[in-house]
């Protein structure tokens, strides 16, 4: 086998064997009701996963570390709660001044990885520095892949593609990220926070002047055309952040190629809800109900006489770790009565499994020092430089904020409970 993968290395020729895939269309919600509401993913042989697994590495050495700070997918010590925490800290930032507000596109890209054109994203990854032999590699990889679908007992005759980094395998996220590496903003007042295919572009208004923003989101509009990526300005979402005192209303309406984007009052991002008030209300009652539901399992299996430690493992696996899904973000700010809410889960939970469970609230302070601590040990993250050693050494500066609202969010507490400077 190491002799296969060398040659093919040597000679940057992939075996077909290796490329071949079936599409299996795995359904994105319950109810389907048209082509669209499938995610094809690619089942591919297992050698190919073991290659990609060694191709990666070599992909991920040749890299800057430092390449695109806010990509925050498929990177070491990165994860969505870290791209939330960067979006949320860049907007509650510009709403401590006075007369700002913000704007939040929540970008929806039409199967992103199936439209990604091989010899565009070589091209890519040559000017990042990767050499040419694996660049060579790469594109025979992704030319003249034989595909067929199956779908239930039925398999389709087989084609042979030559566009997309298939869904499925190991190497397409990481490939799709570098694609996108370029995809940054042309003003400094916007931000693009990007999680593999989840994009927001957060716009910093000041005065009621919003043209940056506009001219932001044309570009990337151009960007996409020019990258033959789809935005679906059908399903991309705009929120609009102001705490002054004018109506929302009086907020233009964006448009994308004529199209109006549609205004909302609250979106999932990332996996937590955020809403247009910084409220977390809508999130944890979303958190509260799916582990409530649960719960009625976590009975079952004591019904069946599991062991405790095997109760306290299911606990811990499929309740605790929703109930405190990026807790780090909103725990400090959501008000008394969702925390009741949040603990009357764990107490239900105490019952059913017959022993203490750790209070939510330690996890919440345990997580925000484990936090801080990768962000300060990893200069390359965006948040790094807001941990300022004082000349004491002793603690770190504090962030200084004029609301309640930056004051209670992640980064000035994570400075403030931050385990002392080594």
């Amino acid at each position: 086998m190491a002799t296969i993968f060398n040659l093919s290395l040597l000679q940057s020729v992939v075996p077909s064997c290796l490329k071949s895939a079936t599409i299996v269309p795995v359904p994105k919600k319950n109810t389907v009701s048209c082509l669209n509401d499938y995610r094809p993913v690619a089942l591919t042989p297992i050698i190919a996963k073991c290659f990609e697994q060694l191709i990666m590495s070599h992909i991920k050495a040749a890299i800057p570390a430092n390449l695109d700070p806010h990509q925050f997918a498929y990177r070491a010590n990165r994860s969505t709660e870290d791209a939330i925490i960067t979006a949320l800290h860049t907007a509650l930032t510009h709403l401590d001044c006075s007369n700002t507000y913000v704007r939040m596109l929540f970008v929806d890209f039409s199967s992103a990885f199936n439209t990604v054109q091989p010899h565009k994203l070589v091209n890519k990854l040559s000017n990042l520095g990767l050499s040419s032999s694996l660049c060579s590699w790469i594109l025979d990889f992704l030319s003249n892949r034989p595909q067929n679908v199956r779908m239930g007992e039925h398999t389709s005759s087989t084609l042979i593609l030559n566009v997309g980094v298939p869904q499925g395998c190991v190497l397409s996220p990481l490939l799709y990220s570098l694609f996108t590496h370029d995809c940054s903003p042309i003003h400094t007042s916007n931000t693009i926070i990007k999680f593999a295919d989840d994009t927001t572009v957060i716009g910093l208004i000041d005065n009621n002047n919003d043209s940056a923003y506009r001219e932001e989101v044309q570009h990337l509009k151009q960007w996409c055309d020019d990258n033959n990526l789809h935005l679906n300005t059908a399903k991309t979402k705009e929120m609009v952040i102001d705490f002054r005192r004018t109506k929302r209303s009086e907020h233009s309406t964006l448009y994308i190629d004529g199209e109006e984007v549609e205004r909302v009052e609250s979106f999932k991002f990332l996996g937590v809800h955020i809403s247009a008030d910084l409220t977390w209300s809508t999130n944890i009652s979303h958190q509260v109900g799916k582990a409530q539901q649960r719960l009625y399992f976590l009975r079952k299996l004591r019904q069946a006489q599991l062991p405790q430690r095997l109760l306290v493992n299911f606990y811990r696996s499929t309740i605790e770790s929703l109930l405190t899904y990026c807790c780090t973000l909103w725990f400090n700010c959501c008000t008394a009565e969702d925390k009741r809410k949040l603990q009357r889960v764990v107490r239900a939970a105490e019952r059913a499994i017959g022993t203490s469970l750790t209070p939510l609230r330690d996890i919440y302070t345990g997580r925000l020092q484990q936090k801080a601590s990768i962000i300060i040990k990893d200069p390359s993250h965006p948040g790094h430089s807001l941990f300022s050693p004082l000349p004491s050494g002793k603690r770190y500066r504090s962030i200084r904020s004029k609301t309640n609202r930056l004051n209670r969010s992640f980064y000035p507490q994570a400075v403030k409970h931050a385990l002392p400077p080594p």
